[in-house]
């Protein structure tokens, strides 16, 4: 692992800009005006302001404006009034809207990544993915979206005389609580087929990522979006958030299962339908078949991407007897030629945690383990000498229960390794715990795999890949079971969660009772004849 030479020096084109006026520490130039031009989209009128910091580096970004109770109010007035018009703009203008946000994001990924590596310390590499995911997403929704939204024609209860319709009507006004390990893509993804289904959308960004959400909003106004309909407020979820629930249609959640377990609540006391993706203790599977080196550098983008900090990386990892020993061989050299560094530029392999308190939990999480018996085969300690909250990628061995790593999620670059003799047993220490979030298997029978994921009680699987399988693969929902979270975003499930079903039929000739003459008693009897004989024809 190689540390940095020195710390970031002036800002070149493209990267971040920051007023030097607002803090004469700063120690690099910026583009006047481009963080305010971001912060000014921040819905607030409290006066007060938050500093903003670089993870990797302790740098000062930007001064946040906080915003109110008062100012979340007036944020979902401003997208209801933007909805009534918006919801009757036609599905070819949103989805060509869509298309071009497209375009700007990958134009501008530069920009984007160099915004997402300054205020979340993570790789270069890692924050590609963002930009990268956030195209895909507006592409699959444009090119998708008469599939998804259009009317749908049913069968009528009575052949050629009941007309039955289905319409996806908007819900009105979405909140999304997004978090600060993807600030990017998970602020605007769940946003995207809100807005495709005719919805406005109150977004509350966490808090040590607001540059990047902005810059999101930023984005979607250039393609053509009307300002009002995405509206942003910032503060402490421990006062917005209950603020946002009383006034939303729909609530995206994503974060931490305590967290969403409280949202749930609060939803279903105002019969509001909410989407939580929350936390997981995610297993990979390594079957004695597996080809061992395409599964070590699987295991170190499954555990190490962003530094850990992914919903759907790996923190424990099973290993087939018969390939143990080279497995981990191969696993631990890699890890240890990982390169860490605070720049923003390529060729990092890991970057910083995002707080003192992530570093914290990370480095009792791994006292711990050691203090009762686990052995450190790579990594084990924080570096201070790369930046204040970096630590290195760590793998353990000799895990048991009683630690708390073992079932707790980490959220950091720790994983565990732990044999296996049968596939059987695999699943089952793949299924314990209350997660259920995402999983990998790395097998060369890509059938036998997949019959074996099935057995497996996760949201997600991926075969011979970390995550970026199904991840990518935005036509399939993505979400977990059990504590990880409820609802799916992604596909058609991720775009329907935001509209209300509506069942419109229309009637020709005949009615629902009795007529020409009939009695009650011989209407019954007709009825009854007619679902017989609908029987014999087949009909559903």
């Amino acid at each position: 692992m190689t540390q940095p030479t020195s710390g970031p020096g002036p800002a070149s084109a493209g990267e971040l800009p920051f007023d030097p006026e607002h803090d004469p520490k700063a120690s690099y130039a910026f583009e006047p005006g481009y963080v305010k031009a971001l912060t000014d989209r921040v819905v607030s009128s409290t006066g007060e302001t938050v500093t903003a910091y670089a993870p990797a580096t302790g740098q000062p970004l930007a001064i946040i404006p906080q915003s109110s109770e008062a100012d979340v109010a007036e944020a979902f007035e401003r997208a209801r009034r933007a909805q009534q018009a918006w919801q009757r703009v036609s599905i070819d203008d949103r989805a060509a809207m869509l298309l071009r946000l497209h375009d700007i994001v990958l134009d501008r990924q530069d920009e984007i990544i160099d915004l997402i590596c300054w205020e979340s310390g993570k790789a270069r590499k890692h924050a590609f993915d963002e930009p990268l995911h956030i195209a895909l997403t507006a592409r699959y929704y444009a090119r998708t979206a008469h599939r998804h939204l259009d009317t749908e024609r049913r069968i009528g209860v009575i052949p050629v005389l009941t007309r039955a319709e289905v319409n996806h009507v908007p819900k009105g006004v979405v909140g999304i609580i997004s978090p600060w390990n993807y600030p990017f893509t998970m602020a605007l993804c769940d946003g995207i087929p809100a807005l495709l289904a005719g919805n406005a959308v109150v977004a509350k960004p966490d808090a040590q990522t607001m540059l990047s959400a902005l810059l999101g909003a930023q984005l979607l106004e250039e393609a053509g979006f009307p300002r009002d309909l995405w509206n942003v407020v910032a503060g402490p979820g421990r006062e917005l958030g209950t603020p946002m629930i009383q006034r939303a249609d729909y609530i995206c959640f994503t974060g931490s299962t305590a967290t969403g377990k409280h949202i749930a609540r609060q939803c279903a006391e105002r019969l509001i339908g909410a989407s939580l993706e929350l936390g997981g203790k995610n297993p990979i599977l390594i079957l004695r078949d597996a080809d061992l080196e395409r599964a070590a550098e699987g295991a170190v983008r499954a555990c190490f991407s962003n530094a850990g900090q992914l919903c759907v990386s790996t923190e424990r990892m099973f290993v087939a007897d018969q390939v143990y020993d080279r497995f981990k061989e191969k696993f631990v050299e890699r890890t240890k030629a990982m390169r860490l560094d605070a720049g923003i530029g390529w060729g990092s392999d890991m970057g910083s945690l995002i707080s003192q308190d992530q570093l914290d939990t990370v480095t009792a999480h791994v006292e711990d383990a050691v203090a009762k018996g686990a052995t450190v085969l790579a990594g084990g300690r924080a570096r201070p000498d790369l930046g204040p909250y970096f630590y290195e990628p760590t793998i353990l061995e000799g895990v048991t229960p009683e630690m708390t790593c073992f079932g707790n999620e980490t959220f950091g670059p720790v994983i565990s390794l732990y044999r296996f003799h049968d596939e059987a047993d695999a699943v089952a220490r793949a299924n314990d715990g209350e997660y259920g979030l995402n999983g990998a298997i790395y097998s060369r029978d890509t059938a036998r795999a997949r019959m074996i994921a099935r057995q497996i009680r996760c949201g997600t699987i991926n075969i011979n890949e970390a995550f970026g399988a199904t991840f990518a693969s935005v036509d399939a929902p993505m979400g977990g079971m059990r504590e990880s979270g409820q609802g799916r975003r992604q596909g058609g499930e991720g775009i329907l969660r935001y509209t209300e079903t509506q069942s419109v039929a229309s009637q020709a000739l005949l009615r629902f009772g009795p007529q020409f003459g009939m009695s009650d008693e011989q209407y019954a009897k007709v009825m009854t004849l007619s679902l017989r004989l609908m029987k014999k024809m087949g009909r559903p």
